[in-house]
C-alpha cells in the first residue's frame, strides 16, 4: 500500500509554512533540530553542548526533539514544527517532495551500505530473498531499509506485491520479529547490531550492491535561505564529530553506548558500518535518490513521478566567504 493519503495531505496542505519568507533583519533567538536514535553524530554532539556553546556566542539557543524514525522528522520539519533535521534515509526525502514539502538538502554521509539489512532468524529456512515470496515482512515505511526491501525483491526477481508488508517502527519491529508474528525483519543500525548481538540471526541481505544507503540532512528552505551562516556552523560541527567518530571508535562507542541504551561493543559494530564521512550535496550525488524515487512510483508505493534532483541545496561557503542556494 502507498504511503497513507492522510500524511500526504499533512504534508501538501502545510508545506506553505516553510515557505513564509523568513526577516533576516530580526536576530535568530533559537534553533529547532529535530533526530533519531540512529542520528548518530547529532547525538554526540548534543550531547556533548558543542553546538551550544559556538552559537551560545550569537546568543542562540537549541531545543531538541526525538522522532522515531524519519517520515516523522522530515513532517515536523515540513509544518514548522522544527527549522533543522539531521540525518535520514535518502527515502524519506524522496517521499517528502513528492509531498511538496519545501526542504533544503545541507549535508550528506557517504554510503554504508551494509548498515542496513534484511534480517531472518537463524534457524529460518529461508537461505535467498527469492524465498521470501508470501512471506510477511517488517519494515518501517518510507524508511531507508523500505527501499532496500524493495531493490532487493527486484534483484531476486520478485516484486514488492510478492511479499506482505508489516509496517512497523523500529521497536515494534523487532519485538513482532521475536515473536514469530513476521517472517522477517529489514532494519538498520543500530537496531540491527543490537538484533545480531541480542539475538540468535541471520542476515539474508544487506544494501551492498543493492542500495548505497546514503543519509540527509535537511533544513526548511525558509530557514537555509534566511540563516545559511548557521547552516555553515552545523556543516562544520558534523565533519569534526564524524571524523572522531572513525578516527576514535572505541571511545566513540563508549560515549554512545549510555546515550543508545547498548553495550559499547555492539555501538562499535554498528559504527563500523556507518561512513560518518560529512560532504556537501551536489546534484550529481542525487541518481540514487532518483532510482529511489522511481522505485517507490514503480512500486504503486508513491503517487506520482518526480524530480529527486529538483531540489535547493545548500552549498558551504566558497572563496567568498558567503554561503549560497543552489537552485534547482
Amino acid at each position: 500500500m502507498p504511503i497513507s493519503r492522510r500524511t500526504l495531505l499533512v504534508l501538501l496542505t502545510t508545506a506553505t509554512f516553510a515557505a513564509i519568507p523568513a526577516h533576516a533583519e530580526k536576530p535568530l533567538e533559537s534553533i529547532r533540530i529535530g533526530y533519531q536514535k540512529s542520528s548518530t553524530l547529532i547525538t554526540i554532539i548534543k550531547a556533548q553542548g558543542l553546538l551550544e556553546k559556538r552559537l551560545a556566542q550569537q546568543g542562540v539557543k537549541i531545543s531538541w526533539s526525538e522522532f522515531s524514525s524519519g517520515l516523522p522528522l522530515l513532517e515536523a520539519l515540513n509544518v514548522g514544527g522544527i527549522d533543522v533535521s539531521a540525518d535520514v534515509a535518502d527515502t524519506v526525502p524522496v517521499f517528502a517532495q513528492a509531498a511538496g514539502a519545501k526542504l533544503t538538502y545541507f549535508a550528506q554521509e557517504a554510503p554504508s551500505p551494509s548498515a542496513q539489512a534484511i534480517l531472518v532468524k537463524a534457524n529460518a529456512p529461508y537461505q535467498t530473498v527469492a524465498e521470501l515470496k508470501g512471506k510477511k515482512i517488517a519494515v518501517t515505511k518510507a524508511a531507508g531499509s523500505h527501499y532496500l526491501l524493495i531493490a532487493a525483491l527486484n534483484k531476486a526477481g520478485l516484486s514488492f506485491k510478492d511479499i506482505e508488508p508489516a509496517y512497523l517502527t523500529p521497536a515494534d519491529g523487532r519485538a513482532a520479529f521475536e515473536r514469530g508474528s513476521v517472517d522477517a525483519w529489514v532494519t538498520w543500525d543500530p537496531f540491527l547490531a543490537g538484533a545480531q548481538r541480542q539475538a540468535q540471526v541471520r542476515v539474508l541481505a544487506d544494501g551492498r550492491n543493492i542500495a548505497d544507503y546514503q543519509r540527509y540532512y535537511l533544513a526548511s528552505s525558509s530557514f537555509a535561505e534566511a540563516h545559511p551562516d548557521i547552516l555553515n556552523l552545523i556543516f562544520e560541527e558534523l565533519r569534526k564529530t564524524g571524523r572522531w567518530v572513525k578516527q576514535s571508535p572505541k571511545e566513540a562507542a563508549a560515549f554512545l553506548a549510555p546515550l543508545w541504551g547498548l553495550d559499547s561493543a555492539t555501538v562499535e559494530q554498528a559504527n563500523n558500518r556507518r561512513s560518518y564521512e560529512v560532504r556537501a550535496v551536489v546534484t550529481t550525488a542525487l541518481a540514487e535518490q532518483q532510482r529511489i524515487a522511481d522505485a517507490f512510483h514503480a512500486a504503486g508505493l508513491l503517487p506520482q513521478k518526480i524530480n529527486a534532483t529538483a531540489v535547493p541545496l545548500w552549498v558551504p561557503p566558497q572563496t567568498s566567504g558567503i554561503s549560497l542556494l543552489a537552485k534547482p
